[in-house]
């Protein structure tokens, strides 16, 4: 089970969730540069370890555990998976 943020966080992208979570799953942060031009903050699923610590400090409930994720948000499971894909790709490969 990983968790996502869903559309209230749209235009609120309160960082505090960012925060607490213990393995750096959750961006853009502030200090970011794609930060000011993301609509929301997204969860990293292949990163998330389920820890549920970002849900209780999110000031507008937008986190949800992938099962518990309200119907009409449904779409935020693949909002989250792509906003990740686009920043892989967006990142020169090292190697």
């Amino acid at each position: 089970m990983a968790y996502v943020i869903a559309e209230p966080c749209i235009g609120v992208k309160d960082t505090a969730c960012v925060d607490v979570c213990p393995v750096d799953c959750i961006h853009p942060r502030k200090d970011e540069a794609g930060f000011s031009g993301a609509h929301q903050l997204y969860i990293n699923s292949d990163d998330c370890i389920d820890c549920g610590a970002c849900v209780p400090v999110c000031p507008v409930a937008a986190i949800f555990a992938r099962e518990e994720l309200p119907a009409e948000w449904r779409s935020s499971t693949e909002a989250n998976a792509e906003w990740y894909a686009k920043s892989a790709a967006a990142v020169p490969d090292a190697t």
